[in-house]
């Protein structure tokens, strides 16, 4: 055997015993959903609709948590995204935002995120469902529910 294929396979096994060693890494695997507290008072349900499509699994507490969620190195991304999300704006325990922020956000593609989008097609917004979302949003926000 040469040189090359005796590099390749160990390699390969060096890759392999990595990626089952960062499995026991406990980051990334606390699947839990706390309770609703508190959603807004939503404008309108098509306004939930369209949230509920393309922002509660990280911006709310009912996240539902994809079978890759629970494999390294995807399940630390995965958890960052939905414990960051959760912390700058949660559904489930609403404190309020602003309509500005929500445009701003939805207007640049910042959200979804593009790996989100990658992953979960229904999040992907046509240009009319992202004016609704932001509208309706800023309805929501506005009112102070």
């Amino acid at each position: 055997m040469d040189i090359t294929a005796k590099v390749i396979r160990r390699s390969f096994w060096a890759a392999v015993i990595g990626l089952l060693a960062i499995q026991v890494i406990p980051y990334g695997h606390n699947h839990t959903n706390p309770p609703t507290v508190k959603e807004p008072a939503w404008d309108s349900p098509a306004t939930r609709a369209l949230v509920k499509r393309a922002c509660f699994n990280c911006h709310s507490n009912e996240t539902e948590w994809p079978w890759y969620s629970r494999i390294a190195p995807a399940s630390w991304l995965v958890y960052h995204d939905v414990i960051k999300g959760r912390s700058l704006v949660n559904f489930s325990d609403w404190q309020g935002g602003t309509g500005a922020e929500f445009q701003r956000v939805i207007t640049a593609g910042y959200m979804p995120p593009l790996q989100y989008r990658l992953a979960h097609p229904e999040a992907r917004l046509t240009p009319a469902e992202k004016q609704q979302l932001i509208k309706g949003l800023t309805a929501t926000a506005a009112a102070g529910r």
